[in-house]
């Protein structure tokens, strides 16, 4: 599946000539300015802005702020595109991923857009594959690190109630369920309860990595009624079960005692 790309200029020759430059490997939205791109984002799910500095009725540096600074859209990556008087270091304020200078070879712009792209994507699958990774790692933004520390404060202050679940997790963060799910679904490209699951198991790796609980013990304590179930999502997201993660963070205790005899 494409990925959906929204592109705004005032200039609507130049909007096309970019438009033609990208179409073949992605999903293409176009705005001939700033109003018209807040108006859009609203309707479309967009993977990633890219805007000229200078739009009619807001300006691309506004578009930016506005929007890195919304708990609904902070999580978007945005490229600005500049003239060289202009200052990077406003741009960057402003909230952008990255900069562009004007003129610009469209190559080095394709190059941009895949690594903003294609970054995030691994640090979605760190997140998910590392045990003892923090959830803010997937943050774009300030707003977007904030939102994901408050989520992770609520599932740990919960962890325990195994009917925490995303209609729960709505309404302790006091936003809508559709709002919590795509904000979710775009910094991590999991579900809510996908996210559940792997909070619960991340929290399992810490517990069983440093303390000395039982499995059974720390089952109970991420949220899980069994430990047969407990073992099965366990294992699924980190391809071991919980007694072999629990022997070799033991094996590593030991070797590191050994090291500093």
């Amino acid at each position: 599946m494409q990925d959906t790309l929204l592109l705004v200029d005032g200039d609507k020759d130049k909007l096309q000539v970019l438009s033609e430059n990208l179409a073949e490997d992605y999903l293409i939205f176009t705005a001939d300015n700033g109003q018209q791109a807040l108006d859009m984002i609203e309707r479309h799910s967009v993977r990633m802005i890219i805007s000229d500095s200078h739009t009619p009725l807001v300006n691309g540096f506004d578009l930016c702020t506005r929007l890195k600074t919304s708990l609904n859209y902070s999580h978007i990556p945005f490229i600005l595109l500049t003239t060289p008087m202009q200052s990077r270091l406003d741009a960057l304020k402003a909230g952008a991923d990255a900069c562009i200078e004007t003129p610009y070879s469209p190559e080095h712009l394709k190059v941009q857009i895949s690594n903003l792209l294609n970054n995030h994507k691994k640090i979605r699958a760190y997140y998910t594959s590392y045990p003892l990774a923090h959830i803010s790692t997937m943050a774009y933004s300030r707003t977007d690190e904030d939102f994901l520390i408050a989520l992770n404060n609520l599932i740990m202050e919960n962890m325990e109630n195994p009917e925490l679940d995303v209609e729960l997790l709505a309404k302790l963060m006091n936003i809508s369920v559709p709002t919590l799910y795509r904000k979710i679904k775009t910094l991590s490209d999991l579900t809510p309860n996908e996210l559940l699951t792997v909070t619960r198991m991340k929290k399992a790796a810490e517990l069983l990595a440093g303390t000395g609980y039982k499995i059974f013990e720390v089952a109970i304590m991420v949220g899980f009624n069994s430990q047969s179930s407990f073992g099965k999502a366990f294992l699924k997201q980190f391809n071991m079960t919980p007694t072999a993660f629990q022997h070799i963070k033991k094996e590593e205790k030991f070797s590191a005692g050994k090291s500093t005899l």
